[in-house]
């Protein structure tokens, strides 16, 4: 078997989902495995080039994990034509800018969502990358999580019969920052830095349910901050001025109903961080996280509304779990493996930045929705 190497730009490769998610549980566990595995003889070994603005950090992360390349200097690091890929994880500001010179240098493009500030931005972005010819995905982790891949089994299967509709509750409490330190870097929460929950959150929820239920035709949104005044990772208050939660609701494309509450102003009072509950005629189903559970109709109970008698019996011993019935790898790394593939062999790869650009205006909507106070359509962009 031969090995063929991929070089990376891994840009952001400081911040916590660039270091964690996509260099440590993604392209060094696949260095690990010896490399992916093209099926035709070859081993395609991925070669990370780290790129931040911060070079103690670099060079700690690179001495870390014995990796020999890295800059400072994302314009040498373009211009190098070993390197074939370019990854950016850096704060949504600044990302519309940076996948445009990596596009317009020749270099494929992997990228975490949102892909701009703007559905324009998104746009340009896909008008770039069609005419260069370079392949192009965006991060879509939410549809390879265990839970999701068993609700995807069920809907695939017919399970459902048709389906109704989709509530769905994400979020947690992050910490103002002054007596316990914040969970989430605070340009989360300043609009002027790319921040809030619509565009952090709307983009997961596009993918997620065009991918599973149907593309949503309108959203009706209430978006606020709930927590004005935070202390940032110097200790430093400062005012919120992003949205730290958005309530909504979707209609879909065949009829269904998807209402979806984001917020990090709750505390959780459920299962897992994330939970939907799928209803349709023949069943339903609550997925997470990591677990998925069922009730048929022929297993429904026959609730009966009668506040002067004692409940009947703990609702939730009533469903019945989703087996695993296969192993699941690391969401972030089986999307790196399909993306790769895509690069290397030409695999079709659904997750591209016209995808992206979807996520992108539906948050743009969901945000005129809030502050125009009314339901809006949501057409097909023009790609």
């Amino acid at each position: 078997m031969t090995r063929s190497t991929v070089r990376i730009a891994v840009n952001g490769v400081t911040g916590r989902m660039g270091y964690q998610q996509h260099l440590v549980r993604s392209l060094l566990e696949l260095r690990k495995e010896g490399g992916l595995d093209l099926g035709d003889g070859r081993t395609l070994w991925p070669e990370p080039v780290l790129v931040g603005r911060r070079e103690p950090a670099l060079r700690s992360i690179a001495e870390r994990h014995e990796l020999p390349y890295w800059a400072t200097d994302l314009d040498a690091v373009l211009a190098d034509d070993t390197v074939d890929v370019y990854f950016d994880a850096q704060a949504t500001a600044v990302r519309a800018e940076a996948l445009g010179r990596a596009i317009a240098a020749g270099k494929h493009v992997y990228t975490e969502k949102p892909t701009a500030t703007g559905l324009d931005g998104a746009l340009e972005l896909v008008r770039l990358a069609r005419s260069s010819g370079i392949r192009h995905g965006v991060v879509q982790d939410k549809l390879f999580l265990p839970g999701l891949q068993k609700l995807k089994r069920l809907v695939d299967g017919g399970f459902f019969g048709e389906i109704l509709s989709v509530r769905g509750e994400f979020g947690y409490w992050v910490f103002e920052g002054d007596w316990q330190p914040a969970q989430r870097p605070s340009w989360n929460y300043r609009g002027e830095d790319g921040g809030g929950i619509t565009v952090d959150m709307f983009p997961h929820w596009s993918y997620l349910l065009e991918s599973l239920f149907g593309r949503v035709t309108s959203v009706m949104a209430h978006a606020t901050t709930h927590i004005p005044r935070r202390w940032d990772e110097r200790g430093e208050p400062y005012a919120a001025t992003a949205d730290d939660a958005v309530y909504a609701v979707f209609e879909l494309d065949g009829g269904a109903v998807a209402q979806l509450n984001s917020s990090w102003a709750v505390r959780v009072n459920r299962d897992e961080l994330v939970e939907f509950q799928v209803d349709g005629v023949h069943g339903s189903a609550v997925a997470g996280l990591r677990h998925c559970r069922i009730q048929h109709r022929t297993a429904t109970p026959r609730p009966v509304w009668n506040p002067d008698l004692p409940g009947s019996g703990n609702f939730r011993e009533q469903w019945q779990e989703v087996p695993d019935n296969q192993p699941f790898e690391h969401a972030f790394k089986a999307q790196w493996k399909l993306f790769l593939r895509h690069v290397a062999l030409g695999e079709p790869y659904q997750g591209d930045l016209a995808a992206g650009a979807r996520g992108v205006q539906l948050a743009e909507l969901g945000l005129r929705s809030s502050a125009e106070g009314r339901r809006i359509a949501v057409p097909e962009p023009a790609l």
